[in-house]
């Protein structure tokens, strides 16, 4: 009869169980991981069409907003900046034409 198994429980009982054990953590692990990761609602968002488009519409607004008062922050501080170097010859006169485009623009 031809090995089947790469542990035969005779030969070495002890490996097996502490194969088992091994396992056995193992899956507990696992499952505890997949209870912490909330899976079941992971798969009932992917199964509900409409729920899933909802949560995608409204993590693009959020991120739209996001990147608008981002950009609002980063250029404000820059035009602050800039403002400071008016003074400067050389990069004030740059900077001064630049504010009498956007005045013009405005």
């Amino acid at each position: 009869m031809p090995k089947q198994h790469a542990y035969e429980v005779e030969e070495h009982p002890f490996e097996l169980r502490h194969e088992v054990k091994r396992l056995n953590t193992r899956l507990d692990k696992i499952a505890d991981t997949l209870e912490r990761a909330d899976f079941k609602d992971i798969i009932e968002n992917y199964m509900n069409p409409k729920r899933r488009m909802i949560t995608n519409f409204t993590a693009g607004l959020a991120r739209g907003l996001g990147l608008t008062v981002g950009t609002v922050v980063v250029l404000s501080l820059l035009g602050y900046l800039l403002s400071l170097f008016v003074d400067l010859p050389l990069i004030g006169d740059y900077i001064a034409e630049l504010q009498g485009y956007v005045d013009n623009a405005r």
